[in-house]
């Protein structure tokens, strides 16, 4: 081999193992900081609720019969959340009316530290008098009473029916 085939060669070595190196240090980077915020298109985010902290709606959505037995959820009824099964099992956190984030970022209100959980997971949010449940685009989902939560609708949350992020289960209570 010639000087400068060899000098090629090591030059497309050196790129190579650079572009490696970068590539793992962006996914350790979004592994720890979550990935960019996907915005909604128009259409998708006109007809989405908004969350307690913007003005509520006149008229709070109201679940139909088939949703569950447990009744909804209401702030007069529900003032804490209860991890029932999990890492973190038996603790207890009092809700205000600030929409909760549960994920596995330290930013989250509810740290669940999982290999099934996202950064940003899921959201509890108060919507009128009635706590809804939204899953934030998570890779494993949210379940609620064993039925899944799409990103795209929250769901009313029933007292008592079991959520599930991850490995963990927890639960609105009185």
């Amino acid at each position: 081999m010639t000087d400068l085939t060899l000098l090629i060669l090591r030059g497309g070595f050196l790129l190579l193992m650079w572009l490696f190196v970068l590539s793992v240090v962006f996914a350790l980077r979004a592994d720890l900081f979550g990935g960019r915020v996907r915005r909604l298109p128009e259409s998708a985010a006109a007809s989405a609720p908004r969350p307690a902290a913007a003005k509520a709606p006149a008229t709070p959505p109201t679940p139909s019969p088939s949703v569950g037995s447990h009744g909804p959820a209401t702030t007069s009824t529900v003032s804490r959340i209860v991890i029932t099964s999990g890492p973190k099992a038996g603790l207890e956190l009092p809700l205000g009316t600030e929409p909760l984030t549960i994920g596995r970022s330290s930013e989250a209100g509810l740290v669940i530290r999982d290999d099934y959980t996202s950064s940003h997971h899921a959201r509890l949010v108060l919507w009128g008098d009635q706590w809804m449940i939204q899953d934030l685009d998570s890779t494993n989902g949210t379940l609620h009473d064993g039925e899944r939560v799409q990103p795209s609708s929250p769901v009313p949350v029933q007292a008592g029916a079991p959520i599930k992020v991850g490995a963990t289960t927890f639960e609105l209570r009185k």
